[in-house]
C-alpha cells in the first residue's frame, strides 16, 4: 500500500475537520492514520449541539480519564459513578479538545441524576482533568450563574493563554473575568450576553476587552432594554483601545457614545436599537465606515442611516434593514448610489417605495438575493411589485424571500410572478409567514389554509423548473438572514 508522510498526512486530514463522517472512515484505515485522526476529530467537540445521548457516552468517557486518586475520592464520598470494568482510555482525549464548553460539561453533569451536593465534587474533579498544563483552549463558552474560580486551578495560564473566542454574560463573576484578563489577551472574538438590569457592575469584562491586543470581532447582545445607560457607555468606552483591530460588532441597543466614529476599520455593523428608548442619534450622521461590507440594522432611523450608506465606499455587499421608517425611498436612493457591489438586500416594502425598487434592481447588477417584508396594515400592491422583479431583475437575481401576512391578493400574484418568470434562473424561494395574534379561530385556519394553496401551487412550478427548491421558514427560526438552503445540522462527533 502507497504510505503518505505523516505530516502530509496531517495537513490533508486538517482539511478534512469540519467533515466528520470522512474522519470516522479514516481512523479506521490503519494505526498511523487513527493516531492522526482522533486529535482532530476530538478537538472539535464543544463546537456543536449534541443529543442526550451523545452527552451519556461523552461524560462515560470523560470519566474514564479520571485518575486512580480522583476515583478513589469520588467512591470514598460514595459517589459510585463508575462502571465495574473500568479500562483507561488508549488515547487521551481530553488533551486534544480546545473548545470548552463548560455549559455542555454542566448538562452532562446534571443528565446523570447527581444530586445537587454531589455536583459540586465531582464539577471539580472533571474540571481538574480539563484544566491543567496538558491542555491548551481556543474557545470557551461560560452558562450563566458559572462561579467557579477557574483561575484558582493549576495549569489555567497554560490553558487560556491562546484564547482565541469566549461566550459570556453579565451574571458571570467579575473577577474571574478580571483574573482571565491577566492569562488572556489573544482573544479574538467575545460574546457578551445581557440579561440583567439590576447589576451596574461590569468591572470584569471591562478589564477583559482592554486587555487584549488583537480584538477582532465584538458582539454585545441584549436581552432587556431597562439597562442603565452608564452601564453601556462604558461597554462602549472600552472598545476603544481596541478601534484599529475590531472589524465586526453587533451592538444591542442605541449608541450611547461617538464609539463609531473610532471604529474606523468595521467590515461589518449590526445594531439594534430600541424604539421606546429616546436617543440622540446626531452624533451618527457624519460617521465614515470606508470598509463597511455588511450592515444590520433595527429601528435606527432612515435619516441615519442614509447618512451613514452615503459614508461608505462603495463596498456595502449585504443591507439588512429592519424599520418601518418615515423616509425609505431616500434610503432607497442612497443604496443604489452608493452600493454598486450590493448582492443580498431586505427592507420592508409597500406602495410608497417600491418605484424605487426597480431602479435599485437596474443599478446594483451583482443582485443575488432579495428579502421583502411588509406590513400588514399597509400591504404593497404585490402584481405591481412581481411586475418589476420580473421586468427589471439582474441576472444573478434568483434567491428570494417573501415574509408577509398571507393574503388571497399575494397567492393570486404568486401565479404572475412564477408565470413571468419562466426564462430565468430558476428560484430560491421562501416564504416567511407572519405570525400575529388572531380574534378568532377563523382567521387562524384561513391562514392555514392559504399557506398549503401556495404550497400546491409551487408544486406545479416545481414541477416546470420555475422553481428550484422552496421552503417556509416560520418566523426567521431556522435559517440565518441571507440563507436559502439550510445547513445540515452537526448532530454528533460520537454518532454517525
Amino acid at each position: 500500500m502507497f504510505k503518505i508522510n505523516k505530516d502530509v498526512l496531517f495537513l490533508i486530514l486538517e482539511e478534512l475537520k469540519d467533515d466528520r463522517k470522512s474522519l470516522y472512515s479514516c481512523v479506521l484505515v490503519n494505526r498511523i492514520w487513527c493516531e492522526t485522526t482522533v486529535p482532530i476529530l476530538w478537538k472539535i467537540l464543544g463546537r456543536y449541539t449534541l443529543t442526550d445521548n451523545a452527552k451519556d457516552s461523552l461524560f462515560n468517557v470523560i470519566i474514564l480519564h479520571l485518575s486512580k486518586e480522583s476515583r478513589n475520592v469520588l467512591k470514598n464520598k460514595g459517589y459510585n459513578i463508575f462502571t465495574e470494568t473500568y479500562q483507561r482510555p488508549l488515547f487521551n482525549y481530553i488533551s486534544y479538545w480546545r473548545y470548552l464548553d463548560l455549559f455542555l460539561l454542566d448538562s452532562m453533569i446534571n443528565s446523570n441524576n447527581i444530586e445537587g451536593s454531589e455536583i459540586s465534587v465531582i464539577r471539580n474533579e472533571i474540571l481538574n482533568l480539563f484544566i491543567n498544563r496538558n491542555t491548551k483552549f481556543v474557545y470557551m463558552d461560560i452558562p450563566e450563574h458559572f462561579n467557579h474560580q477557574l483561575n484558582h486551578i493549576s495549569g489555567t495560564g497554560n490553558c487560556f493563554s491562546n484564547l482565541e473566542c469566549i461566550h459570556c454574560d453579565d451574571k458571570t463573576d467579575q473577577n474571574f473575568l478580571k483574573g482571565l484578563a491577566r492569562i488572556s489577551q489573544l482573544i479574538k472574538k467575545l460574546k457578551f450576553y445581557i440579561m440583567q438590569y439590576d447589576n451596574s457592575d461590569n468591572s470584569g469584562i471591562i478589564k477583559l476587552i482592554e486587555a487584549q491586543k488583537n480584538l477582532n470581532e465584538v458582539y454585545f447582545v441584549c436581552f432587556t432594554n431597562k439597562r442603565v445607560e452608564s452601564y453601556r457607555k462604558t461597554l462602549e468606552e472600552s472598545l476603544i483601545k481596541n478601534a484599529d483591530t475590531i472589524q465586526y460588532l453587533r451592538i444591542g441597543w442605541n449608541p450611547t457614545t461617538k464609539i463609531l466614529s473610532h471604529l474606523v476599520n468595521l467590515i461589518s455593523l449590526d445594531i439594534c436599537a430600541n424604539l421606546s428608548i429616546l436617543t440622540n442619534w446626531n452624533h451618527l450622521e457624519k460617521i465614515s465606515l470606508p470598509f463597511l461590507k455588511f450592515l444590520r440594522a433595527q429601528f435606527v432611523p432612515s435619516k441615519i442611516l442614509t447618512s451613514l450608506i452615503e459614508n461608505t465606499k462603495g463596498h456595502l455587499t449585504e443591507i439588512s434593514i429592519l424599520y418601518e421608517g418615515d423616509d425609505n425611498k431616500r434610503l432607497i436612493q442612497s443604496i443604489y448610489e452608493n452600493c454598486p457591489n450590493l448582492r443580498y438586500f431586505k427592507l420592508l416594502f409597500n406602495n410608497d417605495n417600491i418605484s424605487e425598487l426597480e431602479n435599485l434592481l437596474i443599478k446594483c447588477q451583482n443582485l443575488n438575493g432579495l428579502v421583502i417584508f411588509t406590513d400588514d396594515s399597509n400591504e404593497p400592491d404585490w402584481k405591481i411589485l412581481f411586475e418589476i422583479l420580473i421586468k427589471s431583475s439582474p441576472i444573478n437575481l434568483f434567491k428570494f424571500k417573501f415574509s408577509s401576512i398571507l393574503s388571497l391578493k399575494l397567492l393570486e400574484s404568486l401565479t404572475f410572478l412564477f408565470d413571468g418568470w419562466n426564462d430565468k434562473h430558476p428560484m430560491l424561494l421562501q416564504t416567511i409567514p407572519i405570525d400575529k395574534y388572531y380574534s378568532n379561530i377563523g382567521e387562524h385556519l384561513q391562514q392555514q389554509s392559504l399557506q398549503n394553496q401556495i404550497e400546491d401551487l409551487i408544486k406545479i412550478y416545481k414541477t416546470k423548473g420555475i422553481i428550484k427548491k422552496y421552503d417556509t421558514d416560520l418566523n426567521e427560526a431556522i435559517y440565518e438572514e441571507f440563507e436559502w438552503i439550510q445547513k445540515k445540522s452537526v448532530a454528533c462527533l460520537m454518532e454517525n
